[in-house]
């Protein structure tokens, strides 16, 4: 049995082939069958001799002389007003009638193949074509601070630009951050929609030129880590890559899933350990109030951070001479051979080839001046600090506790203890060498059970936010703010000072958390979101930073101010740097206790002070330095 097929099926099958080639093929079919079309009325036109003449015996218009009038008919209507004889009016109007239909199709053509295209620009698939630009992959609510932070850092660039790929639309992107980021200083901000994961998609935000890549892990995805490692497995293993390495900056959310995305960036990835870093920040500083203050300074482009710089003029100088060798900018560690030396021993020798680590406004403002000298007489040799057992209570429970016991056992000393209230059945805390930890089921909210707890006994109250799936962060937040309200009435009545630091989930809640009175409160998104910043900037800073966070080294401490500087004394900083080197130390800022809750004065936090201004130390006031223990 054969299959035929009728030539109204195949011109059929033929018309719907050239529909599909888009608005260039119809417009090519249009303009033949208009072409076409005149040509068959210019031919009756010849053939019967419709055309009128204005005298007897003048010559006949030729068959293109009537082609190109017809043409002209059919592009404007009111060319047949002038026609005369009444076949070559009939013939002119079918000509006219026809051009109008024809006319406004290739109207309608062009509009709508102009529509597509806006729509198509619209939804972001356009290739980029920038060059030296940070591209972030994915999209969650940190993508503001880290938009924001860049566009700070970016400041001092002539030009400057930020990709972001995501699945969401474009101009919902595009609106998001005009609404949460409206000044972007001379930083461009270029949407586009695609997967990150998929490797046409990549293409479009062309990662081959980025001077850095950031990967955000996905909100309100079950296991996004998974989609990190994924979107960093695309760029690595890009057919397409380029030869030389990327400078990638990735989120993860479990430790579990760190070897994995280890193998997969290999030595181009550095990775942000979220769980783990707030867990560091939040035990170090429930047992030091400010410590998030100073982390939050050194972690954003706004105020004073984290610089490398080469110093020739220093080799054969000893680190603690480099301390005294800058008035603005504070030196707190040595780059050695690659290796990274924080507080080191003040005659470590710089060489050449080093690199010195200083905190400082601005890389502009790190120069030498003339080495201060010590106040000798002010320095307070004899006092030492006192060590005792620690006890702690943490109100609330979250996927990170568990971390953040295991952190908080590295810094107390023995017989230590820890108490866990939340409404929660028992999570069975593992057995820890230096502390014992019990639980206790309640709703934290409870003024009852609160006023049970004796909160005053506690040396450390650690309010956690509430993390899970089906609680929203504005609704954890205000969890939060009632437990952290009871907390501050009860100290009020009981006259005592509660050193109580508070997780919370929206920066834009800490103002209304400030009335509270709480000494700390630990932003997490906002801090892993300045983290990245910094390091998809500077990639050196990932082993700076992996030093600060970690009980192992050298990290941040708050430490009295009389500890160093004898009571009544007015000092200048070299004093300080002097009296921090005579403990190992590695003096960075100061506290003063009168501002500690006044975001005015930046919680009473001073870090990378000028060194020959000259000040007295209250009773509260706190030195803040590098120490190893």
């Amino acid at each position: 049995m054969t299959n035929s097929t009728t030539f109204q099926e195949r011109f059929r099958y033929w018309f719907d082939s050239v529909m599909a080639r888009g608005a260039g093929a119809l417009m090519a079919l249009l303009a033949l069958a208009s072409l076409v079309f005149i040509a068959l009325v210019a031919l009756v036109v010849m053939v019967f001799g419709l055309f009128p003449t204005a005298e007897p015996g003048d010559p006949s218009p030729g068959f293109f002389e009537v082609l190109w009038g017809n043409l002209m008919r059919t592009l404007d209507s009111g060319t047949m007003g002038g026609d005369a004889g009444w076949g070559f009016r009939g013939a002119m109007l079918v000509v006219t009638i026809g051009g109008v239909i024809m006319v406004a199709s290739l109207i309608g053509i062009i509009s709508s193949a102009f529509d597509s295209k806006v729509d198509e620009l619209r939804k972001g698939r356009s290739k980029v074509l920038e060059s030296d630009h940070t591209l972030i992959l994915g999209w969650s609510p940190k993508i503001y601070a880290i938009v924001s932070e860049i566009c700070v850092a970016n400041d001092s660039r002539k030009r400057s630009t930020i990709v972001i790929l995501s699945a969401r639309e474009k101009v919902d992107m595009e609106d998001d951050l005009r609404a949460q980021v409206p000044n972007t200083g001379r930083t461009r901000i270029i949407c586009r929609s695609g997967d990150p994961m998929n490797l046409a998609d990549l293409e479009i935000s062309n990662p081959h030129t980025a001077r850095s890549i950031v990967i955000l892990a996905p909100e309100g995805n079950s296991d996004p880590d998974s989609v990190v490692i994924k979107t960093a497995l695309a760029l690595t293993n890009n057919p397409r890559r380029k030869e030389s390495a990327y400078h990638i900056v990735g989120e993860i959310q479990h430790p579990g899933n760190l070897e994995a995305a280890r193998l997969v960036g290999r030595d181009e990835a550095h990775w942000v350990l979220a769980s783990d870093l707030i867990s560091r920040i939040t035990v170090q500083s429930c047992r030091q109030s400010g410590l998030s203050v100073v982390y939050t300074e050194l972690l954003d482009f706004d105020g004073h951070e984290i610089y490398f710089t080469e110093q020739p003029n220093l080799v054969g100088h000893t680190y603690y001479d480099a301390q005294l060798s800058f008035a603005e900018s504070c030196v707190m560690g040595m780059v050695k051979r690659g290796v990274v030396h924080l507080n080191p021993e003040p005659d470590l020798e710089y060489q050449s080839g080093d690199q010195l680590i200083v905190i400082a406004e601005d890389d502009s403002t790190i120069r030498m001046s003339v080495p201060g000298a010590a106040d000798e007489q002010a320095i307070n040799d004899a006092s030492v600090l006192a060590v005792a057992p620690e006890r702690t209570l943490v109100l609330g429970y979250n996927s990170g506790l568990h971390a953040m016991l295991a952190e908080l056992d590295e810094y107390v000393t023995a017989a230590s203890s820890v108490t866990v209230v939340a409404d929660v059945e028992d999570p069975l805390f593992a057995p820890f060498e230096n502390m014992s930890v019990t639980f206790q089921n309640g709703d934290t909210t409870s003024r009852a059970l609160l006023e049970s707890l004796t909160v005053e006994t506690y040396d450390h109250i650690i309010v956690l936010a509430d993390k899970g799936e089906t609680v929203e962060p504005q609704r954890s937040d205000a969890r939060t703010l009632i437990t952290l309200l009871h907390l501050r009435d009860m100290a009020d009545q009981a006259q005592v000072d509660l050193n109580v630091v508070s997780e919370m989930l929206d920066d834009a809640n800490r103002e209304l958390a400030e009335v509270t009175q709480a000494d700390d409160f630990i932003v997490s998104d906002k801090l892993i979101s300045l983290m990245l910043s910094q390091i998809s900037e500077n990639k050196h800073l990932t082993d700076v930073f992996s030093t600060l966070f970690s009980s192992d080294g050298s990290e941040i401490y708050l430490r009295p101010a009389d500890v160093y500087i004898r009571p009544g004394a007015e000092v200048d900083f070299y004093t300080v740097l002097e009296a921090a080197r005579r403990r190992g130390e590695t003096a960075i800022g100061y506290r003063v206790a009168e501002h500690a809750r006044s975001s005015a004065h930046a919680y009473g936090v001073s870090v990378n002070p000028n060194k020959s201004q000259k000040r007295s130390f209250a009773a509260d006031d706190k030195i803040i330095v590098l120490a190893n223990d």
